[in-house]
């Protein structure tokens, strides 16, 4: 029994920066909820949460208004609308969120994690995001993305998304952080 079994990750358990925060909770002991939906593929088993289309739709957002919030284009609209909405869940079920991703010059993170990040924002969570190019980590505060040293985990309820292409600086990243968190 962990004396930390009493906090739980968030996430969604895709390849890369998911797969390695369960990775991660998993031998420090925590509990892990990774939300899915029917037919969608993830590299996690444990805590495996696949929400119905009813609670999906609860969190139905307009890809225009997140394409048009993130500078970018959507393929596949159903599916992506979808994966948007599981993010979302992942999001609220956490009190501070944390990124694994590349925060680009207009302040988004890149691809679809940055919709977390944004909804983040949007929904006022400590945020903070493991920028594998500037190679350190960075929170959001007043609007605007300052570099700290070492976060730490404070909240037993906290969410781990990124990249599906997670580099080794920021598998290292991610280790330290439950290093430091979960001593």
């Amino acid at each position: 029994m962990s004396k930390y079994e009493s906090y739980t990750l968030f996430s969604g358990g895709a390849q890369g920066a998911e797969n390695q925060f369960g990775k991660l909770a998993e031998y420090y002991g925590l509990a892990e909820v990774n939300y899915t939906f029917e037919g969608h593929r993830i590299e996690r088993t444990r805590g495996v949460r696949v929400l119905t289309n009813e609670e999906l739709t609860r969190k139905d957002v307009s890809l225009t208004y997140v394409a048009k919030l993130l500078n970018r284009k959507f393929t596949n609209a159903e599916k992506m609308r979808k994966v948007l909405q599981t993010i979302m869940h992942q999001v609220e079920s956490g009190h501070e969120v944390f990124v694994v991703g590349t925060i680009q010059e207009d302040g988004t993170v890149k691809g679809g994690t940055g919709w977390g990040a944004e909804f983040a924002k949007i929904c006022n969570k400590d945020l903070y995001v493991f920028g594998q190019v500037k190679n350190c980590w960075f929170k959001w505060e007043k609007g605007a993305w300052i570099s700290v040293e070492t976060p730490v985990i404070t909240d037993r309820h906290f969410t781990g998304t990124g990249t599906r292409f997670l580099e080794e600086n920021g598998k290292i990243a991610l280790e330290e952080l439950f290093a430091r968190s979960f001593k």
